[in-house]
C-alpha cells in the first residue's frame, strides 16, 4: 500500500497546476475585453507571499509578466527586493485582481472586470496554504478582501493598516499616475514603506 502522507505530496501540487491550467483557459469575460484573453498571474502552493494588484496594464498583457512595468519597478523598491526574488513564484505567488488586461478609458486603464476576483481568488487561495501576508495593492484589491472593514478612502485605509495585520498589509497602487498623492501623503515613504519592508521579509523569510 502507498504512503497517504507521500500520495498527498505529490497530489496537492498536481491539483494546483490543473487549477492554473483552467484558470490560464478562462473566458468567462471575453466579450468585454479588447484583446484575446490572456490571464496573467504567477504562484506555487508553497508561496508565502500573496501580491494582489488591479489588472495587468497593456505591457504585462504584451509581456505575460505581471508587474514588468514602471509601477512594478517601484513596488520592488517598496519591498527591496530585486527582479529574480521577486519573480520566485515558490515564495511570492502574483494574482490580480483582474486576470486579464481590461482595455484603455478616458483616464487610464479600466477596472479589473468584476466576474474575476468572485470566481477564481476563493479556489487559488484554497490551494495557497502557507500564505503569510497578503499585499493589497491598490483599492480593487482592498475592495475585494476587506469588503466593509475599508476606511472611506485609500489613505485611511493604508493609516489603518495595523487593523488588518498580519493577514493583510494595504497599499496605495505604484502607478506613475498616483505621483501626486505620494506628494500629498509623504507620511506613506517615511512611515509605511519601513514597516512594509520589515513584514514582507519576516514572511517571505521567518522560518
Amino acid at each position: 500500500m502507498a504512503d497517504e502522507s507521500n500520495f498527498n505530496m505529490q497530489a496537492k501540487p498536481a491539483v494546483f497546476m490543473r487549477l492554473l491550467a483552467e484558470v490560464r483557459g478562462c473566458r468567462i469575460c471575453e466579450t468585454h475585453l479588447p484583446n484575446p484573453p490572456k490571464p496573467v498571474l504567477r504562484a506555487s502552493p508553497t508561496a508565502r507571499v500573496l501580491i494582489v494588484g488591479q489588472a495587468p496594464g497593456r505591457r504585462v498583457h504584451e509581456s505575460g509578466i505581471p508587474w514588468n512595468d514602471p509601477s512594478g519597478d517601484l513596488l520592488r523598491e517598496w519591498l527591496e527586493i530585486g527582479r529574480e526574488d521577486f519573480y520566485d513564484e515558490r515564495r511570492i505567488a502574483i494574482i490580480p485582481a483582474g486576470l486579464c488586461y481590461p482595455g484603455t478609458g478616458d483616464s487610464g486603464d479600466l477596472p479589473p472586470r468584476p466576474e474575476c476576483a468572485p470566481h477564481w481568488h476563493p479556489r487559488l487561495r484554497a490551494q495557497l496554504p502557507e500564505i503569510r501576508l497578503t499585499l493589497l495593492v491598490g483599492s480593487y484589491a482592498q475592495a475585494y478582501y476587506l469588503s466593509g472593514r475599508r476606511k472611506k478612502t485609500l489613505a485611511e485605509t493604508v493609516r489603518a493598516r495595523e487593523e488588518y495585520l498580519p493577514e493583510f498589509f494595504p497599499l496605495p497602487h505604484p502607478s506613475p499616475r498616483n505621483r501626486l498623492w505620494m506628494k500629498r501623503n509623504a507620511w506613506f515613504e517615511a512611515q509605511v514603506v519601513p514597516q512594509l519592508r520589515r513584514t514582507f521579509r519576516t514572511s517571505l523569510f521567518r522560518v
